[in-house]
Protein backbone atom coordinates (compact mmCIF):
# COMPACT_ATOMS: atom_id res chain seq x y z
CA UNK A 1 0.00 0.00 0.00
CA UNK A 2 1.16 3.64 -1.12
CA UNK A 3 1.78 5.51 1.88
CA UNK A 4 0.45 9.19 1.01
CA UNK A 5 1.48 12.77 3.25
CA UNK A 6 2.23 16.19 2.99
CA UNK A 7 5.64 15.17 4.00
CA UNK A 8 5.99 17.89 6.45
CA UNK A 9 6.91 15.85 9.20
CA UNK A 10 7.58 12.35 7.57
CA UNK A 11 10.91 11.02 8.33
CA UNK A 12 11.43 10.12 5.00
CA UNK A 13 11.72 13.28 3.62
CA UNK A 14 14.71 15.89 4.45
CA UNK A 15 14.70 19.90 4.90
CA UNK A 16 16.71 19.28 1.31
CA UNK A 17 14.12 17.02 -0.05
CA UNK A 18 11.28 19.60 0.41
CA UNK A 19 13.37 22.07 -0.77
CA UNK A 20 14.18 20.06 -4.21
CA UNK A 21 10.31 19.39 -4.67
CA UNK A 22 9.32 23.19 -4.02
CA UNK A 23 11.64 23.73 -7.00
CA UNK A 24 10.09 20.73 -8.81
CA UNK A 25 7.01 22.97 -8.72
CA UNK A 26 8.10 26.30 -9.71
CA UNK A 27 10.01 24.20 -12.73
CA UNK A 28 6.31 22.99 -13.23
CA UNK A 29 4.39 25.81 -13.57
CA UNK A 30 6.55 26.94 -16.69
CA UNK A 31 4.19 24.90 -18.67
CA UNK A 32 0.85 26.61 -17.37
CA UNK A 33 -1.07 27.36 -20.10
CA UNK A 34 0.39 25.48 -22.69
CA UNK A 35 0.15 21.52 -21.87
CA UNK A 36 -3.84 21.60 -20.88
CA UNK A 37 -5.11 18.71 -20.74
CA UNK A 38 -2.37 17.60 -19.31
CA UNK A 39 -0.85 18.41 -16.03
CA UNK A 40 2.11 20.41 -15.50
CA UNK A 41 4.90 18.37 -14.19
CA UNK A 42 8.35 19.09 -13.55
CA UNK A 43 11.60 17.26 -12.54
CA UNK A 44 14.74 17.80 -10.70
CA UNK A 45 18.01 15.80 -11.12
CA UNK A 46 20.18 15.69 -7.69
CA UNK A 47 23.17 13.70 -8.03
CA UNK A 48 25.89 13.82 -4.58
CA UNK A 49 23.57 17.25 -3.25
CA UNK A 50 24.00 18.82 -6.28
CA UNK A 51 21.08 19.59 -8.96
CA UNK A 52 22.42 18.50 -12.48
CA UNK A 53 19.16 19.04 -14.57
CA UNK A 54 16.20 20.32 -14.48
CA UNK A 55 12.99 19.84 -16.83
CA UNK A 56 9.55 20.29 -17.46
CA UNK A 57 6.77 19.28 -19.48
CA UNK A 58 6.29 21.92 -22.40
CA UNK A 59 3.26 21.43 -23.99
CA UNK A 60 0.67 19.08 -24.66
CA UNK A 61 2.15 16.33 -27.09
CA UNK A 62 5.71 17.12 -26.23
CA UNK A 63 8.38 14.69 -23.91
CA UNK A 64 7.24 14.45 -20.31
CA UNK A 65 9.42 16.39 -17.43
CA UNK A 66 10.86 13.16 -16.59
CA UNK A 67 12.52 12.82 -20.44
CA UNK A 68 12.90 16.56 -20.38
CA UNK A 69 15.57 16.89 -17.38
CA UNK A 70 17.16 13.22 -18.10
CA UNK A 71 18.10 14.01 -21.55
CA UNK A 72 20.14 16.88 -20.56
CA UNK A 73 22.80 14.48 -19.05
CA UNK A 74 22.09 11.95 -21.88
CA UNK A 75 20.19 9.59 -19.87
CA UNK A 76 23.20 8.95 -17.74
CA UNK A 77 22.06 9.57 -13.95
CA UNK A 78 23.46 6.73 -12.38
CA UNK A 79 22.93 6.67 -9.05
CA UNK A 80 20.82 9.86 -9.09
CA UNK A 81 17.43 11.20 -7.21
CA UNK A 82 15.08 12.58 -8.88
CA UNK A 83 12.09 14.45 -8.08
CA UNK A 84 9.06 15.00 -9.40
CA UNK A 85 5.82 16.26 -8.57
CA UNK A 86 3.51 13.55 -10.19
CA UNK A 87 3.72 9.85 -10.60
CA UNK A 88 5.45 8.81 -13.74
CA UNK A 89 3.72 7.82 -16.33
CA UNK A 90 4.01 3.74 -17.36
CA UNK A 91 2.15 3.84 -20.55
CA UNK A 92 2.28 4.67 -24.13
CA UNK A 93 0.23 7.66 -24.98
CA UNK A 94 1.76 10.29 -26.97
CA UNK A 95 4.79 9.90 -25.28
CA UNK A 96 6.45 6.28 -24.77
CA UNK A 97 6.51 5.98 -20.95
CA UNK A 98 8.71 7.87 -18.70
CA UNK A 99 9.04 4.96 -16.16
CA UNK A 100 11.01 2.98 -19.00
CA UNK A 101 13.92 6.35 -19.60
CA UNK A 102 13.62 6.95 -15.70
CA UNK A 103 14.74 3.42 -14.71
CA UNK A 104 17.12 2.86 -18.07
CA UNK A 105 18.69 5.54 -16.58
CA UNK A 106 20.37 4.81 -13.85
CA UNK A 107 18.16 6.36 -11.27
CA UNK A 108 18.24 5.11 -7.87
CA UNK A 109 15.72 7.06 -6.32
CA UNK A 110 12.53 8.89 -7.06
CA UNK A 111 10.29 11.43 -4.94
CA UNK A 112 7.19 11.96 -5.74
CA UNK A 113 4.51 14.26 -4.99
CA UNK A 114 1.64 12.58 -5.67
CA UNK A 115 -0.09 9.60 -7.31
CA UNK A 116 -1.07 10.42 -10.90
CA UNK A 117 -5.52 9.62 -10.90
CA UNK A 118 -5.10 8.92 -14.24
CA UNK A 119 -6.85 5.18 -14.32
CA UNK A 120 -3.69 4.31 -17.08
CA UNK A 121 -1.19 5.43 -14.27
CA UNK A 122 -2.41 5.50 -10.51
CA UNK A 123 0.16 3.43 -8.88
CA UNK A 124 1.17 1.38 -11.46
CA UNK A 125 3.80 4.07 -12.37
CA UNK A 126 4.98 3.57 -8.13
CA UNK A 127 5.05 -0.07 -8.88
CA UNK A 128 7.08 -0.18 -11.85
CA UNK A 129 10.00 1.65 -10.41
CA UNK A 130 9.89 0.21 -7.20
CA UNK A 131 10.04 -3.95 -9.33
CA UNK A 132 12.93 -2.48 -11.07
CA UNK A 133 14.67 -2.02 -7.86
CA UNK A 134 14.60 2.16 -7.19
CA UNK A 135 13.41 3.39 -3.98
CA UNK A 136 10.44 5.49 -4.59
CA UNK A 137 8.80 7.67 -1.77
CA UNK A 138 5.59 9.32 -2.33
CA UNK A 139 3.77 11.87 -0.61
CA UNK A 140 6.19 15.00 0.09
CA UNK A 141 4.01 18.22 -0.25
CA UNK A 142 1.18 16.57 -1.69
CA UNK A 143 -1.63 19.05 -0.83
CA UNK A 144 0.91 21.64 -2.87
CA UNK A 145 1.29 19.30 -6.28
CA UNK A 146 -2.09 18.32 -5.89
CA UNK A 147 -3.61 21.86 -5.94
CA UNK A 148 -0.85 23.03 -9.15
CA UNK A 149 -2.80 20.74 -10.90
CA UNK A 150 -5.99 20.77 -9.70
CA UNK A 151 -7.96 21.03 -12.91
CA UNK A 152 -6.43 18.38 -14.50
CA UNK A 153 -7.18 16.48 -11.19
CA UNK A 154 -11.00 16.68 -10.96
CA UNK A 155 -11.31 16.01 -15.03
CA UNK A 156 -9.35 12.91 -15.24
CA UNK A 157 -11.64 11.79 -12.56
CA UNK A 158 -15.26 12.97 -13.39
CA UNK A 159 -14.76 14.41 -17.17
CA UNK A 160 -15.84 17.70 -15.56
CA UNK A 161 -13.99 20.69 -15.65
CA UNK A 162 -12.69 22.23 -12.32
CA UNK A 163 -14.65 25.71 -11.99
CA UNK A 164 -13.71 28.83 -9.91
CA UNK A 165 -16.57 31.26 -9.55
CA UNK A 166 -15.07 35.08 -9.36
CA UNK A 167 -16.85 38.32 -8.30
CA UNK A 168 -15.61 41.60 -7.46
CA UNK A 169 -17.71 43.50 -4.68
CA UNK A 170 -17.94 46.20 -2.40
CA UNK A 171 -17.39 46.15 1.20
CA UNK A 172 -21.28 45.55 1.58
CA UNK A 173 -21.36 43.10 -1.19
CA UNK A 174 -22.55 45.04 -4.06
CA UNK A 175 -21.13 44.68 -7.90
CA UNK A 176 -22.32 47.54 -9.30
CA UNK A 177 -24.86 50.31 -8.33
CA UNK A 178 -28.76 50.16 -9.22
CA UNK A 179 -28.30 51.43 -12.42
CA UNK A 180 -25.87 48.25 -13.34
CA UNK A 181 -22.55 50.03 -13.53
CA UNK A 182 -19.72 48.37 -12.00
CA UNK A 183 -16.45 50.18 -13.91
CA UNK A 184 -14.40 50.27 -11.64
CA UNK A 185 -15.09 49.08 -8.45
CA UNK A 186 -11.83 47.06 -7.89
CA UNK A 187 -8.43 48.72 -8.65
CA UNK A 188 -5.86 47.95 -11.84
CA UNK A 189 -3.91 45.89 -9.67
CA UNK A 190 -6.93 43.67 -8.68
CA UNK A 191 -7.93 43.28 -12.35
CA UNK A 192 -4.93 42.62 -13.39
CA UNK A 193 -4.86 39.92 -11.08
CA UNK A 194 -8.15 38.50 -12.84
CA UNK A 195 -6.43 38.65 -16.22
CA UNK A 196 -4.00 36.72 -14.48
CA UNK A 197 -6.84 33.72 -13.61
CA UNK A 198 -8.09 33.99 -17.28
CA UNK A 199 -5.34 33.34 -18.80
CA UNK A 200 -4.39 30.70 -16.50
CA UNK A 201 -7.67 28.81 -17.49
CA UNK A 202 -8.76 27.03 -20.34
CA UNK A 203 -12.23 28.42 -20.80
CA UNK A 204 -14.04 31.42 -19.35
CA UNK A 205 -17.79 32.02 -18.76
CA UNK A 206 -20.00 34.49 -18.57
CA UNK A 207 -23.67 34.49 -18.86
CA UNK A 208 -26.56 35.92 -21.33
CA UNK A 209 -26.99 39.04 -19.49
CA UNK A 210 -23.52 39.82 -18.34
CA UNK A 211 -22.56 39.72 -22.74
CA UNK A 212 -25.59 41.63 -23.71
CA UNK A 213 -25.11 44.14 -20.87
CA UNK A 214 -21.28 44.95 -20.70
CA UNK A 215 -20.24 43.59 -24.21
CA UNK A 216 -16.87 41.82 -22.15
CA UNK A 217 -13.91 40.86 -24.89
CA UNK A 218 -12.59 38.05 -21.79
CA UNK A 219 -9.29 37.67 -22.96
CA UNK A 220 -6.72 38.48 -20.87
CA UNK A 221 -5.21 41.36 -22.38
CA UNK A 222 -3.89 42.90 -19.57
CA UNK A 223 -0.91 40.23 -18.86
CA UNK A 224 1.40 38.20 -21.10
CA UNK A 225 -0.80 34.86 -21.71
CA UNK A 226 0.86 32.14 -23.90
CA UNK A 227 -3.19 31.16 -25.33
CA UNK A 228 -5.77 32.22 -25.02
CA UNK A 229 -9.31 30.66 -23.06
CA UNK A 230 -11.86 29.69 -24.71
CA UNK A 231 -14.91 32.07 -24.31
CA UNK A 232 -18.39 30.59 -23.39
CA UNK A 233 -21.58 32.42 -23.05
CA UNK A 234 -24.38 30.96 -21.29
CA UNK A 235 -27.93 32.07 -22.88
CA UNK A 236 -30.95 30.32 -23.31
CA UNK A 237 -32.23 33.03 -25.69
CA UNK A 238 -28.19 33.11 -27.60
CA UNK A 239 -27.19 36.11 -25.58
CA UNK A 240 -24.19 37.18 -27.68
CA UNK A 241 -25.13 40.24 -30.38
CA UNK A 242 -23.76 39.99 -33.61
CA UNK A 243 -21.77 43.12 -33.81
CA UNK A 244 -20.23 42.53 -30.03
CA UNK A 245 -16.53 42.25 -29.06
CA UNK A 246 -16.91 38.11 -28.71
CA UNK A 247 -18.66 37.83 -31.99
CA UNK A 248 -16.02 40.29 -33.71
CA UNK A 249 -12.99 38.52 -32.33
CA UNK A 250 -13.58 34.72 -32.85
CA UNK A 251 -10.12 35.13 -34.88
CA UNK A 252 -8.04 35.32 -31.17
CA UNK A 253 -9.64 32.36 -29.85
CA UNK A 254 -12.77 30.18 -29.86
CA UNK A 255 -15.88 31.72 -28.17
CA UNK A 256 -18.80 29.09 -27.32
CA UNK A 257 -22.24 29.38 -27.31
CA UNK A 258 -24.56 27.26 -25.11
CA UNK A 259 -27.99 27.81 -25.77
CA UNK A 260 -31.24 25.58 -26.39
CA UNK A 261 -33.29 24.55 -28.85
CA UNK A 262 -35.95 27.41 -28.30
CA UNK A 263 -33.42 30.13 -29.01
CA UNK A 264 -34.30 31.91 -32.25
CA UNK A 265 -32.76 30.08 -35.38
CA UNK A 266 -32.44 32.96 -37.37
CA UNK A 267 -30.23 34.57 -34.79
CA UNK A 268 -28.01 31.01 -33.55
CA UNK A 269 -27.38 30.68 -37.31
CA UNK A 270 -26.39 34.05 -37.75
CA UNK A 271 -23.77 33.77 -34.95
CA UNK A 272 -22.55 30.57 -36.44
CA UNK A 273 -22.04 32.21 -39.53
CA UNK A 274 -19.72 34.52 -37.86
CA UNK A 275 -17.42 31.85 -36.33
CA UNK A 276 -19.00 30.89 -33.12
CA UNK A 277 -19.54 27.36 -32.11
CA UNK A 278 -23.10 27.10 -31.00
CA UNK A 279 -23.89 23.68 -28.47
CA UNK A 280 -27.46 23.18 -27.95
CA UNK A 281 -28.03 21.41 -24.48
CA UNK A 282 -30.93 20.33 -22.50
CA UNK A 283 -33.32 23.29 -20.52
CA UNK A 284 -34.62 23.08 -16.48
CA UNK A 285 -37.42 25.01 -15.21
CA UNK A 286 -34.25 26.98 -13.56
CA UNK A 287 -32.47 27.67 -17.01
CA UNK A 288 -29.59 25.45 -19.23
CA UNK A 289 -28.84 22.65 -17.43
CA UNK A 290 -26.01 23.64 -16.45
CA UNK A 291 -24.33 19.78 -15.82
CA UNK A 292 -24.64 19.33 -19.12
CA UNK A 293 -22.79 22.45 -20.24
CA UNK A 294 -19.76 21.37 -18.04
CA UNK A 295 -19.83 17.77 -19.66
CA UNK A 296 -19.64 19.46 -23.16
CA UNK A 297 -16.98 21.80 -21.87
CA UNK A 298 -15.07 18.66 -20.36
CA UNK A 299 -15.87 16.37 -23.34
CA UNK A 300 -13.91 19.17 -25.50
CA UNK A 301 -10.54 18.85 -23.22
CA UNK A 302 -11.52 21.60 -21.10
CA UNK A 303 -10.14 21.31 -17.37
CA UNK A 304 -10.63 24.30 -15.96
CA UNK A 305 -14.11 26.93 -16.23
CA UNK A 306 -13.33 30.77 -14.71
CA UNK A 307 -17.00 31.88 -14.33
CA UNK A 308 -16.79 36.14 -14.17
CA UNK A 309 -20.73 36.53 -13.78
CA UNK A 310 -23.22 37.60 -13.90
CA UNK A 311 -25.49 37.25 -10.76
CA UNK A 312 -27.74 34.48 -12.15
CA UNK A 313 -25.51 32.23 -13.53
CA UNK A 314 -23.25 32.42 -10.05
CA UNK A 315 -26.64 31.76 -7.85
CA UNK A 316 -27.57 28.95 -10.54
CA UNK A 317 -24.01 27.44 -10.29
CA UNK A 318 -23.72 27.80 -6.67
CA UNK A 319 -27.36 26.37 -6.37
CA UNK A 320 -26.63 23.30 -7.84
CA UNK A 321 -22.92 22.73 -5.53
CA UNK A 322 -21.07 23.04 -9.26
CA UNK A 323 -18.59 25.25 -7.72
CA UNK A 324 -15.32 24.27 -6.62
CA UNK A 325 -13.97 27.69 -5.84
CA UNK A 326 -14.68 30.77 -4.79
CA UNK A 327 -12.96 33.85 -5.36
CA UNK A 328 -13.77 37.02 -4.35
CA UNK A 329 -12.13 40.45 -4.67
CA UNK A 330 -13.29 43.10 -2.37
CA UNK A 331 -13.19 47.02 -2.67
CA UNK A 332 -12.64 49.12 0.42
CA UNK A 333 -15.72 51.34 -0.47
CA UNK A 334 -19.69 51.30 0.47
CA UNK A 335 -22.50 51.88 -1.47
CA UNK A 336 -24.93 51.25 1.20
CA UNK A 337 -27.89 51.13 -1.45
CA UNK A 338 -30.11 48.22 -0.81
CA UNK A 339 -31.21 48.51 -5.11
CA UNK A 340 -27.96 47.61 -5.83
CA UNK A 341 -26.64 44.08 -7.24
CA UNK A 342 -25.18 41.76 -4.69
CA UNK A 343 -22.71 38.84 -5.22
CA UNK A 344 -25.73 36.39 -6.84
CA UNK A 345 -29.53 36.27 -7.44
CA UNK A 346 -32.09 34.91 -4.99
CA UNK A 347 -31.08 31.07 -4.61
CA UNK A 348 -34.42 30.66 -2.05
CA UNK A 349 -31.98 29.99 1.16
CA UNK A 350 -34.82 31.47 3.52
CA UNK A 351 -32.55 30.24 6.69
CA UNK A 352 -29.35 31.19 8.10
CA UNK A 353 -29.02 27.19 8.84
CA UNK A 354 -29.63 26.34 5.28
CA UNK A 355 -26.66 28.50 3.87
CA UNK A 356 -23.89 27.43 1.70
CA UNK A 357 -20.34 27.78 3.76
CA UNK A 358 -17.45 27.74 2.44
CA UNK A 359 -13.37 27.45 4.29
CA UNK A 360 -11.06 30.01 3.62
CA UNK A 361 -8.16 29.11 2.14
CA UNK A 362 -6.00 32.74 2.06
CA UNK A 363 -6.63 36.42 1.85
CA UNK A 364 -4.11 38.54 0.19
CA UNK A 365 -3.96 42.22 -0.49
CA UNK A 366 -4.29 43.44 -4.50
CA UNK A 367 -3.69 46.77 -4.58
CA UNK A 368 -5.60 48.27 -2.62
CA UNK A 369 -8.28 45.65 -2.86
CA UNK A 370 -8.55 42.16 -0.99
CA UNK A 371 -8.39 39.22 -2.53
CA UNK A 372 -10.08 36.11 -0.93
CA UNK A 373 -10.23 32.44 -1.85
CA UNK A 374 -12.54 29.73 -0.58
CA UNK A 375 -13.52 26.56 -1.07
CA UNK A 376 -16.93 24.64 -0.39
CA UNK A 377 -17.11 22.85 3.36
CA UNK A 378 -17.55 19.02 3.04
Amino acid sequence: MIRESTGIEDPRFSAFDRAMMRRVLAVAGRGRGLVSPNPMVGAVVVRDGQVVATGYHHRHGSSHAEVDALSRIGFDAQGCTLYVNLEPCCHQGMTPPCTSSVISSGVSRVVIGTMDPNPLVSGRGIASLRQAGLQVDVGLLESACRELNRGFFKWITTGLPFVTLKMACTLDGRTADRHGRSRWITGEPARRDVHRLRADSDCVMVGGNTASHDDPLLLPVMVRARRNPVRAVVSGSGGIEPGSRLAMSVGDGPVFLFTSDRAARERVDALAGSGIQVISVPSTDDGLDLPAVLRELGARRITSVLVEGGSTLAASLLRASLVDRLVVYYAPILVGDPSAPGLCSDMGIHDIGRSLRFKLIDSVRVGCDVRMRFDPEG
